[in-house]
């Protein structure tokens, strides 16, 4: 079921900005049970949204290990997303009109307090597991360290403690695709959408790798221009393009890039060090955008973390794809 929450008082951002207000969007399933024990946050990958049965296929349901009969989970749309919650296509209510390029930098650690306002809301004391793979994960791990005592279980898939230089380049690049589009700067609700189209093209790189390109998009040996994997990138551009804006688009891969959980804590290792949850980190084996030592990496400085991999051939994208051997080793780790 989905919801909006109106958080009416200033939302003040880590990099200084405020927002006088924010609407968080958010879906529920199941019930919170008398103990108030029972719940099960998600929170979601780069351009997906709060409904995680579109973007998350079998990771919950009445057969699978999160179920609603058991579980009440929780999935919030994040700042700076289009889909629902406060984001440049939002209206500024100090002007009457969308922020578009003028959003304010939201960061990771924004999203970790935007978690922490809902779970108030909704009147929640403790989450059994928070989860989340990708910047997702990035989520679940800065609300770990902010908040020690609201989790008892992490689950962090295919993500990492910074974003890496690796991760910003793609990121980067993605935007120097959307300013290149002069539509952009016409602040319109369609400003910079082809521009968008290649970025998503450059992103679906990172996602997957050469291997499952080549045995998915494989050329044609009578071809001598416009393959397979010509007609599949514009596609993956103009698939985004029906259900995505480039300045929401242009401001989650600079929220992206403020990860760093190390950032006025000391260091790394100090900052994983304040996670309290017990862990469960796992890796994707052919992951080239956040590699599995990324995860190891994790594993060996949060102080009651385990480590698992899972052997796919889909890159980065396994974590959405290997749904049923990513619930097999949370059960069994939860279950341990």
């Amino acid at each position: 079921m989905i919801h909006t929450y109106k958080h009416k008082e200033p939302f003040e951002l880590e990099a200084g900005g405020v927002l006088p207000e924010v609407e968080i969007v958010y879906h529920t399933w199941g019930q919170l049970n008398e103990k108030k024990d029972n719940v099960i946050w998600i929170c979601h990958a780069l351009t997906a949204n709060s409904d995680v049965e579109d973007w998350w296929p079998g990771m919950i349901g009445e057969r699978h290990f999160i179920t609603p009969e058991k579980y009440f989970i929780v999935c919030a749309n994040i700042l700076s997303s289009c889909y629902g919650s406060t984001s440049p296509m939002s209206i500024n209510p100090e002007t009457g009109k969308k922020y578009y390029r003028d959003f304010p930098l939201v960061t990771m650690r924004d999203l970790a307090k935007q978690h922490d306002i809902l779970r108030e809301y909704l009147g929640i004391d403790k989450i059994f597991l928070m989860l989340g793979g990708s910047i997702g994960g990035m989520q679940t791990m800065e609300y770990g360290i902010m908040f020690p005592d609201r989790a008892e279980n992490l689950l962090l898939s295919a993500t990492s403690s910074t974003q890496t230089a690796w991760a910003c380049a793609f990121d980067e690049s993605q935007r120097m695709a959307i300013k290149a589009d002069p539509t952009f700067y016409d602040d319109v609700d369609d400003g910079g959408i082809e521009g968008m189209k290649v970025a998503r093209s450059i992103a679906l790189l990172s996602y997957r790798n050469s291997h499952i390109y080549n045995d998915t998009q494989p050329n044609d040996i009578e071809k001598i221009e416009e393959q397979r994997s010509c007609s599949y990138q514009r596609y993956q551009g103009e698939k985004l393009a029906k259900r995505f804006d480039a300045y929401s688009y242009y401001a989650i891969t600079r929220l992206a890039d403020s990860h760093n959980v190390g950032r006025g804590r000391g260091s790394v290792e100090e900052a994983l060090k304040k996670i309290k949850a017990r862990t469960l980190c796992i890796g994707v084996s052919t992951d080239i955008l956040y590699p599995p030592e990324e995860q190891r990496l994790l594993a060996k400085h949060i102080p009651n973390a385990t480590y698992d991999e899972l052997g796919s051939p889909y890159g980065h994208d396994g974590f959405l794809i290997e749904v049923q051997k990513i619930n097999a080793v949370l059960e069994k780790h939860l279950e341990a």
